[in-house]
């Protein structure tokens, strides 16, 4: 149905002459007229009758205008959900039991009243793609992998440091640890199913092993966090690396222990990533929300690699 007939028919309802439409419109009469008649030949019925006081609406006009005027009212939130400035601001958070979607949840706390769409992209490219493209806003990301730099459009700031932490079940042999120095975890097998190779957290976990000897294993199915743990709290041998902002819950007959890893503590750096030219003003808020509530990084006694250093 042609929204601008449509749009037509509801003015000249209301101001009961093609004339004084045509002025609101700034269209000529003659324009009106024509579109009023296109839409009785697609409904099929007449919609005014000429009278000497000007156009009143028949029957079908009277039973036609509620549902014209919610067509406007549609095509109006229609395009408003893509409108930048009116839609809702659109960030990658890559899962929803990670630091990031922590980071997103508090900012609508502070900001309840920014409209948000949370998306959860895959890797780096992916998210690179939809921030340039401006099918998302920003996007949390490791970035400064060797080979990978940002396209020169693309900016970012690095906002958090998640602190890895060790999780194992009742019976490893670490199980009763307070905290775990790093050099000690060389020789235990480090379960985590969900590294796929070129991505950059499997970058960052590559050079983790390099670094400190450690024995990571990314072998079987990636069936998802609750399946991991499961398997975890039954497997004595295994221990897997968590970070310590992620958000788990398991039952209480799992026995799971969380434990902080020292001298270093390895954390991984999250960073902002956005286009520079867009125009949300909601994106200015996040940034200005991050840059004051979010953990800083390069803290001592902890390590990330050496490019994410030079970010």
């Amino acid at each position: 149905m042609d929204l601008d007939a449509v749009r037509t028919f509801v003015v000249a309802a209301d101001a009961g002459r093609f004339q004084e439409a045509a002025a609101e419109l700034a269209v000529t009469q003659q324009a009106v007229s024509k579109r009023i008649a296109a839409l009785e030949r697609s409904l099929g019925v007449r919609l005014f009758v000429r009278t000497p006081r000007g156009a009143e609406l028949t029957i079908d006009g009277q039973a036609f205008l509620p549902h014209a005027r919610e067509l406007l009212r549609v095509a109006e939130r229609a395009g408003a959900s893509v409108r930048t400035g009116r839609r809702p601001l659109r960030v990658d958070v890559i899962a929803s039991r990670s630091a990031q979607s922590g980071l997103m949840r508090g900012f609508h706390r502070a900001h309840p009243g920014i409209d948000l769409d949370v998306l959860m992209l895959f890797d780096i490219e992916t998210a690179v793609a939809a921030v340039r493209s401006g099918a998302i806003d920003a996007s949390f990301r490791a970035v400064g992998v060797p080979g990978r730099p940002l396209p020169e459009d693309i900016e970012s700031v690095r906002v958090l440091d998640e602190p890895l932490q060790l999780l194992t079940g009742p019976a490893h042999a670490l199980a009763g640890a307070k905290a775990v120095p790093l050099a000690q975890l060389a020789g235990h097998r480090i379960w985590m199913p969900g590294i796929v190779p070129g991505t950059e957290w499997a970058a960052y976990y590559d050079d983790l092993v390099a670094e400190f000897g450690l024995t990571i294993e990314a072998t079987g199915p990636n069936f998802g966090s609750d399946a991991l743990l499961d398997t975890v709290a039954d497997t004595p041998a295994l221990a897997t690396f968590m970070g310590g902002d992620t958000r788990l819950i398991w039952p209480s007959g799992h026995g799971l222990r969380r434990i902080p890893v020292i001298d270093p503590t390895p954390v991984y750096p999250h960073s902002l990533l956005w286009h520079r030219d867009n125009p949300h003003p909601a994106l200015t808020t996040l940034r200005t929300h991050l840059a004051a509530t979010a953990a800083g990084h390069g803290a001592a006694g902890t390590w990330v690699p050496d490019w994410a250093v030079r970010r």
